[in-house]
């Protein structure tokens, strides 16, 4: 596909353009849709910063929007002193159960229309949009733009969607993949072991990861393939460590192999009438180390008593956690605080050790995973845990489940996934076969052998062919 020319003009009639982390704008005369701004403050209790400069156009052309659509609560997406730069705009969300976001945001005095699942909405005459909400709080959205489609994916994982993607990208006549890629270091990744020995993360094997996009793209029949939702940078001096598994731009292009699909720069502007692109390049941002301090986090400050009740009232009230583990112990300033969650046995268990400010803030405002993400809190596993260390018994409990989803006791629990289920039920059960097998994989296969890596290949293969 050619670029355009050197004399290039800087916006286009019809078209979008990606930058920051994952945020998409679209253009129809004008700007008129964003997706997730972050645009210039930090996430995950300073943890992180952009890893890229968003120029100033693009922060003018979000400002410009009619439409801000936000996918899901992590504040890398969801980040409220961006969303006050467009307070006056009309904020799109998903159909997440619980409607936690939602109910947030217009306490805040958003303006805020939750999109109906599998629907089309018009936003301009050339523009509509499709959003799709899954179980484990994530979103997708279709961007159709006079018959050419672009797949905001951000971070989701296909949860009983696939089928239906891939039948819109068989209808249109263009199609453009944008999706969270890398090495994996956006994830809960600081784990220790019993000798207090970090655990090298799945992250350090460095993978390929033009490969995997060639696969993704492959298993959804996309042309063009764009690198989305994975430009950011560790920053504290307790998640800085961190940084040597962020993944470089030039790093999505390495063993990435398609005869039907096009990789696009990461930063790119695309004309829908000229099938032209042009790459965009904002600067990256410094390397600076900042001090935990700047952001509130003594590491000597100790847990007040009545912190410590909230710690096992938060923890308790998560009905899952007790049939998965024993006990959970934060080491906090020094001083171990133990929530008994079974009185039977004490040999499953995990020791969170974190800060008190930021500890007791992700869990004051119900925001688990903010910690988890940051990567400056460690986490010791005790006892047998799966390959998978703490997916899927407690992570998705505690932070999609009952933080996001409002589902805490087992027959909440049973409300919540119906509710999704009633949504799609053919998709919904194809999908939980082959999660059911794709579990197996993860929780006994170590991440790291050769024979983890056929099995992904092997899914890959399957999807393509039945539907992710």
């Amino acid at each position: 596909m050619p670029r355009v020319p050197d004399q290039r003009r800087r916006t286009v009639n019809l078209g979008f353009e990606t930058i920051g982390n994952a945020t998409l704008i679209c253009y129809d005369g004008g700007p008129i849709l964003a997706t997730d701004p972050w645009l210039n403050e930090t996430a995950y209790f300073g943890s992180w910063t952009l890893s890229h400069r968003v120029p100033e156009q693009q922060i003018e052309a979000v400002k410009n929007c009619s439409y801000i659509w936000v996918s899901h609560g992590h504040p890398d997406h969801l980040n409220i002193k961006s969303l006050n730069l467009v307070k006056d705009k009309k904020i799109l969300l998903p159909d997440h159960e619980g409607g936690r976001i939602a109910s947030d945001l217009r306490r805040l005095g958003f303006d805020i229309t939750v999109l109906k699942d599998r629907t089309w909405t018009s936003l301009s005459p050339r523009i509509r949009v499709l959003c799709i909400a899954d179980y484990n709080q994530d979103a997708l959205l279709l961007v159709d733009m006079e018959g050419a489609l672009v797949i905001d994916l951000n971070d989701s994982q296909s949860r009983g969607w696939g089928r239906f993607v891939q039948k819109a990208v068989h209808q249109s006549s263009d199609s453009f993949l944008l999706m969270s890629f890398g090495y994996g270091d956006a994830d809960m990744i600081n784990y220790f072991d019993d000798n207090g020995l970090r655990i090298e993360p799945p992250a350090a094997l460095k993978l390929p990861v033009g490969k995997r996009i060639a696969e993704v793209a492959g298993t959804f029949g996309v042309r063009h393939a764009v690198p989305f939702s994975s430009f950011h940078k560790y920053q504290r001096a307790d998640s800085v460590w961190a940084r040597q598994y962020n993944t470089s731009l030039e790093a999505y292009g390495v063993g990435f192999e398609s005869d039907c699909c096009e990789l696009l720069p990461a930063f790119v502007r695309y004309d829908i009438a000229g099938k032209t692109f042009e790459e965009i390049q904002p600067p990256e941002t410094t390397d600076a180390v900042v001090d935990p301090e700047k952001f509130g986090d003594d590491w000597s400050e100790l847990l007040e008593h009545t912190e410590v009740r909230k710690l096992e009232a938060y923890f308790q009230a998560v009905s899952n956690l007790e049939r998965v583990m024993d006990f959970i112990t934060f080491r906090v300033g020094g001083e171990d605080h133990v929530i008994q969650l079974r009185s039977q046995r004490f040999e499953k268990g995990v020791v969170f050790e974190a800060p008190r400010r930021s500890l007791m803030r992700a869990v004051n405002f119900e925001i688990f995973d903010d910690l988890v993400i940051g990567n400056f809190m460690k986490t010791h596993l005790v006892g047998k845990w799966p390959k998978s260390k703490l997916y899927p018994e407690f992570i998705p409990y505690v932070t999609k489940y009952a933080d996001n989803g409002r589902a805490k006791s087992a027959d909440e629990l049973r409300e919540y996934f119906h509710q999704y289920r009633k949504r799609a039920p053919v998709d919904y059960l194809r999908h939980q076969v082959q999660y059911r097998v794709a579990q197996v994989v993860r929780t006994r296969i170590d991440s790291e052998s050769a024979l983890y890596r056929a099995a992904q290949r092997s899914w890959w293969f399957v999807n393509k062919r039945i539907g992710a």
